[in-house]
């Protein structure tokens, strides 16, 4: 196993971050950012692996593990976990794009810099699972032409809606509904009542007003088939319109698959990484 240190990133709007290192300083950098409602942690035996050949970064996202909480729902907005991961970036490599891997949240979030021209640049190849881009998700989703996928993905976000209910998936965090809906293991009761603002602050505005954006950064979708919140279709689909250099692959396993495959999840990584040549 190889050593982890822990260093503090400050915030645009004065959090701080907790940001995780492994892996020799030399190599090429990958970050990996987690979803709801994990922490980094998620991300450990894949970081593991990574790590006999990259130099691994991972941080606990605003609200979660060691990292500093926000005082309003505006503070879980797209714009500023997007200029969270500019400050990771800042921090862990200045000078060098970085390659980037997410998942469910993070992965959502994540497209929020890929899509951004001030931050593209800095990123040499995206790697998302479970987690599509609002805007693009919203677009396919309106498409006539495949209206049943759009229904049954409907269905699978149920929740979404419930979300933005007020008081009710606190109740479902505290009853301990949700972690047996989520799965995936017991995480901190804080991490799961925080990250449900995620939910609160930015889908509705995206419903409303998707405004897609397109990126040239090189992209891998992967996409689980027994993904019980997202399905194959939109993970796959929805993204083609808007990203010029698109790679999909569907796997099998389930929507937890960075934490249950680390193997597979880690080989996809390295080998896109390799086949696209930017590293």
């Amino acid at each position: 196993m190889t050593e982890v240190t822990t260093r503090m990133v400050e915030t645009t709007d004065g959090l701080t971050l907790a940001v995780y290192e492994q892996g020799p300083a030399e190599a090429p950098t990958i970050v990996l950012v987690h979803g709801y409602p994990d922490n980094h942690s998620v991300w450990d035996g894949v970081a593991q692996m990574l790590a006999e050949r990259f130099r691994v970064v991972t941080y606990d996202v605003r609200g979660t593990g060691e990292s500093g909480v926000p005082d309003s729902t505006a503070g879980y907005r797209l714009a500023q976990l997007s200029a969270d991961f500019a400050a990771v970036l800042d921090a862990v490599s200045p000078d060098a794009p970085v390659h980037v891997a997410a998942h469910d949240w993070g992965s959502i979030q994540t497209w929020e810099s890929v899509t951004d021209p001030a931050l593209s640049s800095r990123i040499a190849s995206y790697v998302s699972i479970s987690g599509p881009d609002l805007g693009m998700a919203t677009a396919w989703l309106r498409e006539r032409a495949h209206l049943g996928s759009s229904l049954r993905q409907l269905a699978h976000s149920w929740y979404v809606f419930a979300f933005q209910v007020p008081l009710l998936p606190e109740a479902m965090v505290r009853s301990g509904l949700l972690a047996r809906f989520v799965g995936g293991g017991p995480r901190p009761t804080k991490d799961q009542v925080n990250g449900v603002e995620l939910y609160r602050a930015n889908f509705l505005g995206k419903l409303l007003r998707p405004e897609p954006r397109t990126t040239d950064v090189p992209v891998l979708v992967i996409a689980p088939r027994g993904d019980d919140y997202v399905t194959v279709p939109l993970q796959t689909e929805a993204p083609r319109a808007y990203v010029t250099s698109l790679t999909t692959r569907v796997i099998e396993g389930g929507h937890w698959v960075v934490a249950t495959e680390p193997e597979l999840i880690a080989a996809e990584i390295e080998g896109f990484i390799e086949k696209e040549g930017v590293r």
